[in-house]
């Protein structure tokens, strides 16, 4: 049986060629990340400003070609989106754990954010509950964005947000959205985010009548760290596997009743890296 590669692993497969052929090394340069192991400097291969399109009306955009922990993902969406927490005792996993403080506070970063309420001449919102007010009463506004890379708290984050903003904009009956993201690790996060806010834009459709559009995901620097370039090489040349289907809890009708067993993967089938991969921070 032939199969035809997924959207997602052709999109991925072509970002991780385009920065190993005619990326930037800042091997000769001053960087902040440093191996976990050594303390050695961790320099990159990187591209600016990489964009991907995915239309999730055709495909749920996970990755094949290595295994991408959708339920881990998933939690970690609504632990931010969901939750607003930006406490890691809050969370199922451990991911967070290296930016925690003693009590478990990543800072005034990502779910904080969202939680803070903001006047408008409607009323009282928090950045998620304003996205879905306007969903559902005004629709065709050009306004539906959030923000996490608040410069008057930065100091009182323990990781700056990565992945900042979010602008939503509804297109006759589909709800699509732009993912703007600073910097991306591309081997080890890339597929992360796009399931996240793919499943963010599922989430906040299904809630508003809506039907999914395109993820627009905007990377101002991806990258792919230096001890990582082996592997990733590895991994783009591996076969593609099945494309999973996605099932969702259609009785759900508000955002705050999600939970991570709302989702499904049918027949999810993926490659394992096959080792550990070293640790950048």
């Amino acid at each position: 049986m032939v199969i035809t590669m997924s959207y997602a692993d052709e999109i991925f497969k072509q970002n991780i060629n385009d920065i190993l052929e005619n990326g930037f090394s800042d091997e000769h340069l001053k960087v902040r990340p440093y191996w976990a192991d050594d303390n050695s400097p961790a320099h990159t291969v990187k591209k600016f400003c990489i964009v991907n399109r995915y239309d999730l009306s055709k495909e749920f955009p996970i990755l094949t070609l290595r295994k991408t922990n959708f339920r881990a993902a998933v939690d970690e969406i609504l632990w931010i989106w969901q939750k607003k927490s930006n406490n890691v005792n809050d969370l199922n996993s451990h991911i967070w754990d290296a930016w925690a403080d003693e009590e478990g506070s990543i800072g005034k970063a990502y779910g904080y954010q969202l939680g803070i309420k903001h006047k408008y001449k409607e009323g009282e919102f928090d950045q998620v509950d304003r996205v879905l007010f306007d969903l559902k009463n005004n629709p065709a506004s050009r306004r539906i964005m959030t923000n996490i890379y608040v410069h008057q708290d930065l100091h009182e984050m323990n990781l700056y947000p990565c992945a900042y903003s979010v602008t939503f904009n509804v297109t006759g009956n589909k709800l699509n959205a732009i993912l703007n993201q600073r910097s991306q690790d591309m081997l080890v996060a890339n597929n992360w985010n796009v399931v996240q806010y793919a499943i963010l834009v599922h989430m906040f459709a299904q809630v508003s009548g809506l039907e999914v559009g395109e993820l627009v995901h905007v990377i101002a620097d991806a990258h792919i760290y230096d001890r990582h370039i082996p592997i990733a090489k590895q991994v783009i040349e591996k076969e593609p596997l099945p494309t999973p289907k996605l099932i969702i809890d259609k009785s759900i009708t508000s955002f705050y009743d999600f939970t991570v067993d709302s989702f499904e993967l049918v027949d999810y089938k993926a490659h394992k890296l096959g080792c550990k991969l070293p640790v950048a921070v």
